[in-house]
């Protein structure tokens, strides 16, 4: 028989904590048991090889059987519910990589409690009718194409009460891609499939087709309205490195900004006016590209199109890749990013490049980080490995933040006796909203509300998607039930979560506000972000205040930063800003005198 093989991954809060001891059982259809497996430090098990049939079948749209094996696992580990993933498809030579997303014990949880999850056959294979409805019109207010991170994406047709989960958008289009068709299409075929995907997705979300008729969420899951996609199901390498490669690319008519509706089905059991799935096979054996399957569904005029503007995210991708040689502001954040990071993942070396240059230290940690993350490991950070470091880096030290900031607050263990609801205020606010945040780090179906002391329609949709998931009645109301098991969820995070050795904290620096500072100078300052900058010390606005205190970016790895002198510098007035010596900054600068020159760049540590 052919050879196929499974990867499975157990990590937690969006991949931020890595979940080490885990122990995975591997199961036939028959419920022998083939591999009792246990995960590493990166919450990654070994890569097993597994039975299959031959590829030749998944190829054969008139082949009536199942082109894949199915297998079994169950995954454990002490204070998380357990986790049994039924019917994965095993491709010949193909690797599946699971996601073990396993959730918390509540505090007064006695045992674990078994999520299920069937993944089963994918759409192709499917004779359900498709006939979504979208548009392929310019809108008449015209506005920018953005990667959603994350994607709001609803468990069951638009009307009924399903969850709704929270996924990263290239994670999103892996999913469907590996829910719809079989990943050993040849690659132009997967291509113009995956390109499909994705533009039928940014249509949804540019148009706001669900959001507009008073839905909050983006797309669903269902084919008969959208595409597939199964929550915690295996991705396959083959449509995983595609997707990498072009997540941040669209197909819109030549002189139009709008994502096209692009409408698909199998071709076989059920036909459309889009692209045919089959066909595309059919196609890519003929030897068209991609751009020529499309433009066979498709209106002649199509093009390929590409947008690098991503909600939610820290630093925007610099446009080209990062490797051994470069300099600057974009090395020296990638080398702050992976730095953080390693905090959480021990396995990724530590940088002791010089700040903003890419050398060999850099490349080391690049390319672990690309390993662990199934990313190519060539060492170099193109635009799929900027937008993972990036999003884990926000994963970690938002964690990290929430963390400090629990601390702060004094949340206890006894819930508040007030009872809450849409409109309300004050610091009981306060403590619900950061317990939900908390909270939607680890249940992927309770989104983030804002954390501002005022309940309001975010805040209550929070609530009504913790109610649901704790099996309480969803009235949106936070009386003393829906505190208790609050209280009960958050308080076994902080019990069964291991929490990674935090070190020092030399992730952020302070600093104070002085005339003439705007975001925009001292993001450059300090060889960071206005975006990172704003995100870490909740800024909604760009506007500052003489004598506010700031807290600032900065890496690990960093012993100085550069700064260029202005009008009124001294080395004194300096060091009383940095918190350092006069001595220190001119031995850091390699100068001798006290004179400065406007425009003179000094090193001062940090």
């Amino acid at each position: 028989m052919a050879i196929g093989y499974l990867n499975m991954q157990a990590r937690t809060a969006h991949e931020a904590v890595p979940l080490s001891g885990v122990q995975i059982r591997v199961f036939d259809a028959w419920g022998n048991s083939l591999y009792t497996l246990s995960t590493d430090e990166n919450g990654e098990a070994p890569n097993i090889p597994l039975e299959t049939v031959d590829k030749s079948y998944s190829l054969n749209p008139y082949f009536t059987g199942t082109p894949f094996v199915a297998y079994n696992i169950l995954a454990q580990a002490s204070g998380f519910n357990s986790l049994y993933v039924s019917d994965i498809p095993i491709y010949d030579g193909e690797t599946a990589v699971l996601p073990l997303t396993l959730v918390p014990m509540e505090e007064t949880q006695r045992s674990p409690i078994r999520t299920e999850i069937s993944v089963g056959k994918p759409a192709v294979a499917s004779h359900e009718p498709r006939n979504p409805e979208g548009t392929t019109d310019e809108p008449r207010i015209l506005r920018h194409v953005v990667i959603p991170n994350p994607i709001t994406v609803h468990l069951g047709t638009p009307s009924s009460s399903a969850q709704n989960v929270q996924v990263s958008f290239p994670d999103y289009v892996k999913n469907v891609a590996s829910s719809e068709i079989y990943p050993t299409w040849p690659e132009a075929s997967l291509t113009a499939n995956i390109y499909a995907i994705i533009t039928f997705a940014l249509n949804r979300v540019f148009t706001e087709w669900y959001r507009n008729k008073g839905y909050s969420f983006d797309i669903t899951n269902s084919t008969a309205y959208d595409q597939a996609f199964v929550y915690g199901r295996p991705i396959y390498d083959s449509v995983s490195k595609i997707t990498d490669r072009i997540f941040n690319e669209y197909v819109r008519r030549q002189g139009q900004t709008a994502p096209y509706f692009t409408s698909f089905c199998n071709g076989t059991t059920a036909t459309c006016s889009g692209l045919s799935q089959w066909g595309t096979v059919t196609l890519a054996e003929q030897g068209l590209s991609p751009i020529q399957i499309l433009r066979s569904y498709y209106p002649k005029d199509v093009e390929i199109a590409e947008t690098n503007i991503t909600t939610g995210s820290l630093s925007s991708y610099p446009g080209t890749p990062l490797r051994t040689g470069s300099t600057g502001l974009d090395v020296q954040t990638i080398q702050t990013y992976l730095n953080r990071i390693r905090r959480n993942y021990p396995a990724i070396p530590v940088i002791n490049d010089e700040t903003g240059k890419f050398q060999d230290g850099t490349k080391a940690a690049v390319t672990k980080f690309q390993s662990i993350f199934n990313l190519v490991p060539d060492g170099i950070v193109g635009k799929s490995t900027w937008y993972k470091i990036s999003s884990l880096y926000a994963a970690v030290t938002r964690l990290a933040e929430l963390n400090s900031e629990g601390t702060s607050l004094g949340i206890g263990t006894v819930p508040p006796a007030s009872v809450l609801q849409q409109g309300s205020t004050g610091q009981d606010v306060i403590t619900l909203q950061y317990l939900l945040n908390v909270i939607s780090e680890y249940y992927p179906s309770v989104p983030r509300p804002l954390q501002d002391g005022i309940f309001g329609s975010g805040t209550r949709q929070s609530v009504i998607a913790f109610q649901q998931q704790m099996r309480l009645a969803p009235d949106g109301t936070v009386g003393p039930l829906t505190w208790q098991a609050l209280y009960n969820a958050y308080l076994g995070i902080e019990q069964n979560v291991p929490m990674p050795n935090p070190g020092p904290d030399t992730s952020t620096i302070q600093y104070t506000v002085r005339p003439g500072d705007s975001l925009w100078l001292i993001a450059q300052r300090y060889g960071t972000t206005v975006d990172a900058i704003k995100r870490l010390n909740g800024l909604s606005g760009d506007m500052l205040s003489i004598g506010q205190v700031l807290k600032i970016p900065a890496s690990n790895s960093v012993p100085y930063i550069e700064y260029t002198v202005r009008s009124g510098d001294t080395l004194w007035l300096l060091s009383r800003r940095y918190n350092t010596t006069v001595d220190a900054i001119k031995r850091m600068s390699g100068i001798t005198s006290d004179l400065l020159s406007i425009g003179q760049v000094l090193r001062i540590p940090v």
